[in-house]
């Protein structure tokens, strides 16, 4: 399945969605394309949009990542990995793969002072909706739920136009519900799914989520 934009992609996952709009609900998007894929839920559902920060490090030389950093410093492994192969992986560049760390978690500081980002005290007793523009592994979501563990929320959902059938099986096993447009197990890169690739700036993230109580309706 193909859209013409990220925000028409998120007016039909609104559609499915307004159940919660008389709930305390809250959109989480998991990257600064879901923030558009996002803002028609929010706006539909009247709650508030917030970003939740990542960054991948990719082993040198292979199209493959051994993990990522959130805000909030925490490190998740891909859960595709073996613990063998992460052990060899890290064993091999562990110099490397520190030093990713360490600049990861200092541009999502920059990022996080820029604003826009979420304010995990906010989801506490909600329900919480995680919103990509895609998804081709579960990873960001492993990231999230690690970054969920100390919030109680009243039910956990998840929301994406397209993602790969792997990383919809991760769906079922990490929440209570779940709305994906097309699932495939031949997922290309995000952008191939949208007519227009309209990934906005962090700033221009930024501005939408600081903006979205003005645009409920």
């Amino acid at each position: 399945m193909y859209f013409h934009s990220r925000t028409e992609a998120g007016e039909r996952l609104a559609e499915r969605l307004l159940q919660y709009r008389y709930e305390n609900t809250v959109v989480v998007a998991l990257n600064h394309g879901g923030v558009v894929v996002g803002a028609p839920i929010a706006q539909r559902l009247h709650c508030m949009l917030g970003l939740f920060l990542t960054e991948g490090i990719d082993i040198p030389g292979e199209n493959l990542s051994i993990g990522s950093v959130s805000q909030g410093g925490g490190f998740t492994y891909n859960e595709d990995l073996s613990v063998g192969e992460r052990d060899d992986y890290y064993g091999e560049f562990h110099s490397y793969i520190d030093d990713q760390k360490r600049e990861k978690t200092a541009r999502i500081n920059r990022l996080l002072a820029d604003g826009g980002a979420l304010d995990v005290t906010l989801l506490q007793e909600h329900v919480v909706i995680l919103v990509a523009d895609g998804l081709k592994d579960g990873q960001v979501l492993d990231a999230a739920a690690e970054f969920l563990k100390p919030v109680k929320t009243k039910r956990l959902i998840i929301a994406a136009p397209v993602a790969a059938v792997d990383a919809v099986d991760r769906m079922h096993i990490l929440a209570d519900e779940l709305h994906v447009l097309s699932a495939t197990d031949n997922y290309l890169d995000t952008a191939h799914y949208y007519d227009i690739d309209d990934v906005p700036t962090h700033d221009q993230a930024a501005a939408i989520i600081n903006n979205i109580v003005l645009n409920w309706r």
